[in-house]
């Protein structure tokens, strides 16, 4: 293993190689920039210093999710309000210390987890229902009903860069409509407004005077065109969703208001940055070049291609979404992507469910006692298989257990089921956009896994590159926000500059080009062994005629004692 080498010609371009460029680059100019950082599990406030990006304060709480049926996820938008309030709270408290005020805070930025929808009464600024989050799979029967409408799941796709998935927007706001009588009364007397949770964030913050979202956000709601980057009316006429529920689409970093909330800590303040969380993180990583990758390993894991200026359309079930857009005017920059459904919470499953793993954050000391998996895999498919697979009746499997199989090599293969997952996706990525990939950046929670990075880079065969920044996300946001035009706290000029607050450890590969095949090709094996498990039982004309046989095999004189009581019966109900 070689880790914690920074090598400074390996990362992706940033600004500010040394102090001189960086006041060429920089517009001199004292400021905070504050972040909003939405995850699918914490809700987290960080503030940054202008112009080196340095986090001086931050505030995190966990956020709750509900599952009330195998499949569904759902949380509460109060919580979340809630929560960034406290959390904004908190860190501002922070800033005293570094001889700061929340005066001081020159702009906010918002990053969210992409897909999630929220419906609420426009009069009432009150939630119709609990967010739907985007591994819910209740949509299952909604997108088979418009599969049959369009008879191809990638009917879309060469407008959305989608296929049709439970995955996405358009699909949890058509279920909400048909399943949620006071969302389906809402939308009748024209109060309902939907979005994902950056609009539902930003509706919240400036009492219902913006109802917004950026590209990057609606480019995942199955309801964009990629080319007008507006909504595309045949798509609402498909999924039967009226133009006024939704929001105006900009680009990621604008002037887009202020903060109006009596509730908000942040009330004041300028709103001028927008962005999905994993587009925030590729830009955080600096993959600004074509062909630069990333990884972000949370609970799911998440990769991104940057494609250019022009989107790539996939062959192979990876998806194309925008990368972004740094102001009205500026060109939007495109991003092949595929998704890991299950990553980190595999780990949370072999802890909270089967109770193999006492505590997840140990996994790598539990995985190091063994020194292979013992060639047991693990195919996480809970709710089944993203890209590039995109089957919804695969489940998960443990396959390759024997008598000497011990809990270590379960953990250990877990580890690994995310390192080949993110094998899969590569793989599809280097055949659609041509660009070679020599290279894995990586962010995440789950990256201060030593082993994992390792596992990582021995699977895919390519040196890993994990930021030293704990949270590439919210980095990329706070970037996004500060240099948008009216607040001018940066200029971004990735293609002349260098940063050099962006360093890396790396992980090289230990392994061969023939274990590497070997391995991958029993994880390809244990795939598809996880596939076509669900299958639904429909009452059909078989069935009928099975059961016809099952009963017509009765011995005779079941048959003649069933049909005498049945006689007897008739009598005594006539005598009554």
């Amino acid at each position: 293993m070689t880790e914690g080498k920074n090598l400074p010609h390996s990362s992706a371009d940033v600004p500010f190689r040394s102090k001189e460029l960086r006041k060429q680059s920089l517009i001199q100019h004292t400021g905070l920039v504050g972040v909003i950082d939405e995850g699918t599990k914490t809700i987290g406030f960080s503030i940054y210093t202008t112009p080196d990006f340095k986090e001086i304060a931050a505030h995190r709480v966990e956020l709750s999710v509900i599952t009330p049926q195998d499949g569904w996820y759902e949380q509460d938008p109060l919580e979340m309000m809630a929560s960034i309030n406290k959390c904004a709270e908190e860190a501002i408290k922070q800033l005293p210390e570094q001889g700061f005020s929340a005066s001081d805070i020159a702009t906010v930025g918002i990053t969210n987890q992409r897909e999630t929808t929220i419906v609420w009464d426009a009069v009432t600024g009150k939630p119709l229902y609990n967010a739907l989050l985007w591994k819910d799979i209740r949509t299952s029967t909604t997108v088979e009903q418009i599969v049959a409408k369009v008879q191809d799941p990638n009917h879309f796709r060469s407008s959305t860069g989608l296929p049709i998935s439970t995955y996405f927007s358009a699909l949890k706001i058509r279920w909400l409509r048909d399943n949620v009588p006071e969302v389906r009364q809402a939308i009748r007397e024209r109060r309902c407004k939907a979005g994902t949770v950056d609009t539902w964030i930003v509706w919240n913050l400036t009492n219902g005077a913006l109802h917004i979202t950026d590209v990057t956000n609606a480019s995942r709601t199955l309801l964009m065109n990629l080319e007008t980057q507006s909504w595309d009316p045949v798509l609402l006429k498909t999924f039967g969703i009226k133009e006024d529920m939704l929001p105006s689409i900009h680009s990621c970093s604008e002037v887009f208001g202020k903060i109006t909330s009596e509730r908000s800590p942040l009330r004041g303040m300028t709103l001028s940055g927008i962005m999905g969380n994993q587009q925030a993180s590729l830009l955080g990583q600096m993959c600004v070049k074509p062909g630069q990758t990333k990884n972000t390993y949370r609970s799911g894991c998440f990769l991104l291609c940057n494609t250019g200026d022009k989107p790539v359309f996939s062959r192979h079930g990876l998806l194309t979404t925008v990368a972004y857009k740094l102001g009205p005017q500026a060109p939007t920059i495109y991003a092949i992507e595929g998704a890991v459904s299950v990553a980190g919470h595999a780990l949370s499953w072999l802890q909270t469910k089967v109770r193999i793993l006492p505590d997840s954050r140990d996994a790598e000391k539990y995985a190091e006692m063994v020194p292979t998996s013992g060639d047991v895999y693990f195919v996480p498919a809970f709710t089944g298989l993203y890209a590039p697979y995109w089957k919804q009746n695969a489940r998960g499997i443990i396959i390759g257990l024997t008598q000497f199989t011990r809990k270590n090599h379960i953990v250990r293969a877990a580890l690994e089921s995310i390192c080949f997952q993110t094998r899969d996706i590569l793989e599809c990525m280097h055949q659609e956009c041509g660009y070679e990939i020599n290279k894995l950046h990586a962010d995440g929670k789950l990256t201060t896994n030593n082993l994992l990075m390792q596992l990582q880079a021995d699977t895919i065969g390519l040196p890993v590159f994990r930021s030293q920044l704990m949270d590439s996300t919210a980095f990329g946001a706070a970037m996004c926000a500060a240099q948008a035009e009216g607040v001018n706290l940066c200029q971004f000029e990735p293609e002349k500059r260098y940063y050099e607050n962006v360093h890396y450890d790396t992980f090289l590969a230990t392994t061969t080009d023939v274990e590497r095949k070997e391995r991958y090709g029993k994880w390809k094996r244990a795939v598809e062994r996880s596939l076509g498990w669900v299958i639904k039982q429909k009452k059909t004309r078989e069935h009928t005629e099975e059961n016809y046989r099952m009963l017509s095999s009765l011995p005779a004189s079941i048959f003649l004692i069933s049909s005498f009581a049945m006689l007897v019966h008739s009598l005594s109900a006539a005598g009554h």
